[in-house]
């Protein structure tokens, strides 16, 4: 094998590049311009979206639903915002895959949810915001990062409504209440800053007491349940025997006043008929009498059974009505 020639600089001054043709390097240059300017000066905006175009980092323009377009090499950029599309935030939990069967993240957020009542006690509170951006515009510009000052809101405004409640308020009757009200209060600090933000609804999840007093909590609940079970019980029976016992003093009521008027009703017809007699018998007093005479006798004597008839004066005939057969009915 020949063995190499020394490295001589002096072979430098034969070494040269190949030529390139220099229309073809302007043509490519124009190419890639012109995919560069083609590709950067139209954009698509999705039906529920708005996109806002900046020039020069400086507002210019709202753009429509649809094919656009702007100034191309980075003049001007485009932020497209979802103004149509219901967004969500959650608190004190996290949603990793949402669908049929949601699954949540086994990380607590008690920095989000543990929050102090108005009498003194602790609640776990987990809700969710509903909202839109009604002004693309204020919710670009007028706050930095919308998004996590509105989540500061909602831990602020959430915080202060529950610190006005007590603790059985919060965990049972008064949820849609402090539901309804933060609601409220969001919108007016939202309109307030400026921040473009329309909220539909806030949704209290779970309210727990936190872990290490839920056993006792738990106790206190079963009782006051218990107590309301036996009230119920109580009220029922209260409902079974009283209506029956009112019902039975009206019936003795009315069957007593029935009583009465058929007695003043019959009293006042005795009195009639008797009122008619004395008139009569004021008319031929000795023949009325006799007729009540005779009337009354006779109905006495339909009662006494079996009558002897006699003469004071007559004497010497007891033995013969054989009296020893009827003893003392004789």
């Amino acid at each position: 094998m020949e063995p190499k020639a020394p490295f001589d600089l002096k072979n430098l001054r034969d070494f040269s590049l190949p030529k390139v043709n220099a229309k073809v390097v302007i043509w490519g240059v124009l190419a890639i311009l012109l995919v560069i300017f083609l590709y950067s000066s139209w954009f698509t905006v999705d039906t529920e979206e708005v996109g806002v175009v900046l020039r020069f980092g400086k507002f210019a323009r709202t753009a429509d639903p649809g094919l656009n377009f702007k100034l191309p090499f980075g003049i001007e950029k485009v932020y497209k915002v979802p103004v149509e599309r219901q967004l969500k935030l959650e608190f004190g939990f996290r949603t990793t895959a949402p669908g049929v069967r949601t699954e949540y993240s086994t990380r607590k957020y008690p920095e989000e949810s543990l929050m102090l009542t108005g009498d003194l006690n602790a609640a776990e509170v987990e809700w969710i915001v509903q909202f839109r951006i009604k002004d693309p515009y204020n919710f670009l510009f007028r706050v930095r990062n919308a998004v996590s000052t509105f989540r500061d809101l909602n831990e602020a405004v959430m915080r202060e409504v529950v610190g006005d409640r007590t603790v059985d308020e919060v965990l049972t009757v008064g949820r849609q209440e402090v539901a309804s009200t933060v609601t409220l209060k969001l919108q007016e600090l939202s309109d307030q800053y400026e921040m473009g933000i329309k909220v539909d609804q806030v949704v209290l999840q779970d309210v727990n007491p936190p872990e290490p007093v839920k056993p006792a909590f738990n106790e206190v609940n079963e009782a006051q349940q218990e107590r309301e079970k036996l009230i119920n019980q109580a009220k029922s029976e209260y409902n079974k025997v009283i209506p029956k016992a009112k019902g039975e003093a009206d019936r003795t009521i009315e069957v007593a006043k029935g009583y009465a008027l058929e007695r003043v009703n019959n009293a006042r017809g005795e009195a009639a008929k008797f009122d008619s007699v004395f008139k009569e018998y004021l008319k031929a007093k000795e023949v009325t009498y006799q007729r009540i005479y005779l009337e009354t006798m006779n109905d006495i004597l339909q009662k006494v059974g079996r009558k002897l008839i006699t003469d004071n004066e007559a004497t010497g005939i007891l033995p013969l009505f054989q009296l020893e057969k009827r003893g003392a009915r004789q």
